[in-house]
């Protein structure tokens, strides 16, 4: 685990990062836009006065997803904790967080801090907190099965369908006949009552997503996720008017545009164009609340859901899910984790749970949250 500067705020309060890789005891991650990712690059963020007030997590390695390298987000980090006075109102920071051409992962490592802060300032799990009542800390939540070998596959999907997660999304798009045979087999296994879904991660163009979908309806799936790249939204509307089922949108949702953009061409898609919202990409809690609530008021089924994640950056996307009861859930990413600082998360039974205590609720342990009350140890950068 690598340790990052720390610095003095107040007597009362300080600031830390520490980054470390996050491992699965067996699990491979490959998707047709990722390729093969081999860890989780994790960076926390922790704000203390000699024990944890509020810590948060972002990934770093996702550069496939919004371009920016690992080192890029770690320096808009630092950079942004050292100028910021923490001791602030937390509801003041988020919004100054909200407004900034920060990086999202940035933005969603510090916005759900400032959410944990407020939950445990308040005595309230977070969920509640965003719900303005108690909500349930439990929720059921999908499987992804990753591009891998044909025993790989199989072996994984029953090994989930024998803990009831009967829920899978398969990722697709490097070979769509293997993909087609591999679907075919999910449902000659286990049924026509398992819930089914694929994510092609923007990998077909307009024409091939057009035929794939048709041959895709074999196997009454409950959405396609992403089947071409964002950007066109004309085609994407025309797409999800023609095809046989809904229509999941991912990579095509990271700023306030794109929900609007959503909401407004949704009758011209007959209803079938859906939203994922992650927080990596949105911003953090705060702009995902923000575009949940909309999507509910359109009457536009949304999903919330994650990449795969650590326990404190699972745990931010649990609570919104808890207050927000989406249509879909992608909540899978600290499943298997066998090196994660944050537990307590518990997965069985298809669903996901939180402890019942203040702010995200989990358990985390991070060496440079110990310092002695007071001690400064920030280096500026060069």
């Amino acid at each position: 685990m690598q340790m990052l500067p720390a610095a003095c705020l107040s007597a009362e309060m300080s600031f830390a990062f520490h980054r470390t890789e996050l491992n699965y005891a067996e699990l491979v991650l490959h998707t047709a836009s990722s390729g093969l990712v081999t860890g989780l690059d994790a960076l926390y963020f922790i704000l203390y006065d000699g024990e944890i007030r509020a810590a948060a997590e972002t990934r770093l390695n996702c550069a496939y997803l919004n371009g920016h390298t690992a080192e890029a987000l770690l320096k808009a980090a630092l950079t942004h904790a050292a100028r910021t006075d923490w001791t602030r109102r937390p509801s003041l920071l988020r919004a100054e967080i909200a407004a900034s051409d920060l990086p999202a992962p940035v933005r969603m490592l510090f916005d759900c801090a400032l959410w944990d802060l407020s939950a445990r300032r308040a005595g309230v799990p977070l969920a509640h907190l965003l719900a303005g009542h108690p909500v349930s800390l439990n929720h059921a939540t999908n499987q992804t099965l990753f591009i891998s070998s044909d025993s790989q596959f199989d072996a994984r999907a029953e090994a989930y369908v024998a803990r009831n997660f009967r829920d899978l999304k398969v990722r697709v798009g490097e070979d769509f006949d293997a993909d087609y045979a591999r679907l075919g087999r999910l449902r000659d296994r286990f049924g026509a009552d398992l819930k089914l879904a694929v994510d092609a991660n923007g990998s077909w163009t307009a024409a091939q997503a057009s035929a794939f979908i048709d041959r895709l309806a074999d196997f009454d799936l409950t959405y396609v996720e992403q089947p071409i790249p964002p950007g066109n939204w004309d085609a994407l509307t025309k797409l999800a008017a023609q095809a046989s089922m809904p229509i999941m949108l991912d990579e095509s949702l990271a700023e306030p545009r794109d929900v609007d953009e959503v909401i407004s061409r949704s009758d011209a898609a007959q209803g079938k164009i859906w939203a994922h919202l992650k927080l990596i990409k949105t911003g953090g809690i705060t702009p995902a609340l923000t575009a949940a609530r909309a999507f509910r008021q359109a009457g536009v089924p949304f999903m919330i859901g994650q990449m795969n994640e650590g326990g404190l950056a699972t745990a931010a996307a649990l609570h919104l899910a808890c207050a927000t009861q989406p249509e879909h859930a992608e909540l899978y990413g600290a499943d298997g984790l066998v090196d994660d600082p944050a537990l307590g998360l518990i997965y069985q039974d298809g669903c996901v749970s939180l402890p019942t205590a203040p702010g995200l609720g989990l358990s985390f342990t991070a060496p440079c949250a110990n310092q002695p009350q007071g001690e400064c140890i920030w280096t500026q950068l060069a």
